[in-house]
């Protein structure tokens, strides 16, 4: 089976020329058409109840390359070839597996299809300066536009293309997950090692791997869900905007509404206002988050680009330059929402765990929390920490400490909606009331039957004279 290059505009004009020249070489010297056997290289060890691998990621037997990839082929599949030192003093490798290349996704496509600007005549020959692998990375990124114009229009709009666009030399580009030359399907079950979501986020992934997700696919070798699953491929977004997480958890535990339902009261609500890994990650320490929300449609509220209303505004009001106290949150709220008038500011409390690693922390459902008093008591342990929180530009959340005693205030309650723990964020106010309306209920019915009795003797003695005047009438 031969698979053909497509060439580019800008080999045309030496195409004929170059043709020549590779064939002339091939008739002097032999075959150098590498085979998919070619320089053969160790697969990962696959686990043991991984699923068959199917007709897009298997080892392409007798699959050869065109004649161009071929001639880039005999040098860059040597294992001498020069490293490539950039302006910084980084070392690039220049060597790329054919075998690799051919059980890659990219197979059937052809070199000049990303590096549209090699020249035939001079490749190789003339240096070419690279300022750094950051810098070389970039370059190639509106190369991936062509293909995969609906993962780029994704990842245009995710929290990794807003770090790219502020300048960041850590956000991830198209390349620094995905190698090019030896991408394989998203199908296959890999060692999770190879998830290049590690590199960047090793501490959550040494979490991720030994809680129950992972130990599924380490120790069992089955399809548990990886980082794409629940924060998806391109379109990432920051963990703590809407319910895009809590939704990809109920999409594949599809029954645990109606399970939680069994035992749990009002558990609709419990899923409003909790995070899962707050019950399903025993261990962690948890906080309650105070988010900003539209008080119409309650959708969380993301500042503008270029207009730092929220950091400014905190530090306006914050005159303690601690935690923002009761007075200061309010201080605060009014401030924004006369800046915004059109898009009035409330807050909607959510108990939620307090870092990303803790939530990559979950366990077996049988050691999940179902324990009410965990919340629901005095001085409950996850309502001793309170943040504010507001969307940034980028989708990442802006915190700013609140001193706990916010929740138990009764003035706070106009500002938080929806946010009320029985038992737990103790509003004394409430609970004066509450002793007045149970005291009124007692009082109104023991009063009515205290008087009935007192004022007896008065009402039989007006009741027989009226029935006298009455016989005396008739007569």
């Amino acid at each position: 089976m031969k698979r053909t290059s497509i060439p580019r505009m800008a080999w045309l004009t030496n195409g004929l020329l170059r043709s020549a020249l590779v064939s002339l070489v091939l008739a002097m010297a032999g075959p150098v058409v590498m085979s998919a056997d070619a320089n053969p290289v160790a697969e990962p060890a696959q686990p043991a109840s991984a699923a068959k691998p199917s007709a897009a990621n298997k080892s392409r037997v007798g699959v050869t390359l065109g004649e161009e990839d071929a001639a880039c082929q005999s040098c860059h599949d040597k294992e001498d070839i020069a490293v490539k030192k950039t302006e910084l003093g980084e070392s690039v490798s220049m060597r790329i597996s054919t075998k690799d290349f051919i059980d890659s996704m990219h197979f059937e496509t052809s070199c000049t299809d990303c590096h549209e600007d090699a020249d035939g005549k001079d490749h190789g020959k003339v240096a070419v300066p690279m300022k750094s692998k950051r810098a070389y990375r970039m370059s190639f990124q509106n190369a991936c536009t062509t293909c995969h114009k609906k993962n780029v229009a994704e990842f245009k709009d995710s929290v990794h293309a807003s770090m790219v666009a502020d300048g960041s030399d850590k956000a991830p580009t198209c390349s620094d997950c995905h190698n090019s030359h030896t991408l394989k399907s998203v199908k296959l079950v890999e060692p999770i090692a190879n998830v290049p979501c590690s590199t960047c986020h090793k501490e959550i992934f040494r979490a991720y791997a030994e809680d129950v997700h992972g130990l599924e696919r380490v120790a069992k070798g089955k399809t548990a869900p990886l980082c794409a699953d629940c924060h998806k491929s391109h379109a990432i977004k920051a963990a703590a905007v809407g319910s895009d997480i809590k939704d990809s958890c109920l999409a594949c535990h599809k029954d645990s509404v109606a399970k939680h339902e069994e035992w749990l009261p009002n558990s609709g609500r419990h899923f409003e206002a909790i995070s899962c890994p707050v019950c399903h990650a025993p261990y962690a320490q948890r906080r309650v988050n105070l988010r900003m929300v539209d008080s119409v449609g309650g959708k969380q509220l993301i500042e503008k680009k270029g207009v730092p209303q929220f950091e400014r505004l905190v530090n306006a009001a914050n005159g303690t330059e601690g935690n923002l106290n009761e007075k200061e949150l309010s201080s605060f709220l009014k401030e924004f929402n006369l800046a915004n008038p059109d898009n009035k500011a409330i807050l909607s409390g959510r108990l939620e765990v307090r870092s990303g690693i803790q939530a990559h922390q979950l366990s077996t459902k049988d050691l999940a929390i179902k324990d009410c008093k965990v919340c629901h008591q005095a001085g409950a342990v996850p309502f001793v920490s309170v943040v504010l929180s507001m969307a940034g530009p980028d989708g990442r959340l802006m915190r700013e400490g609140v001193e706990k005693e916010v929740l138990t205030s009764a003035t706070a309650m106009g500002s938080m909606r929806g946010f009320y723990a029985i038992g737990s964020t103790r509003i004394k106010l409430l609970d004066y009331l509450l002793v007045l309306v149970v005291l009124g209920v007692l009082v109104v019915p023991i009063g009515h039957m205290t008087a009935h009795r007192l004022f007896k003797r008065q009402r039989d003695e007006r009741n027989a004279k009226r029935k006298n005047a009455s016989a005396k009438s008739t007569q």
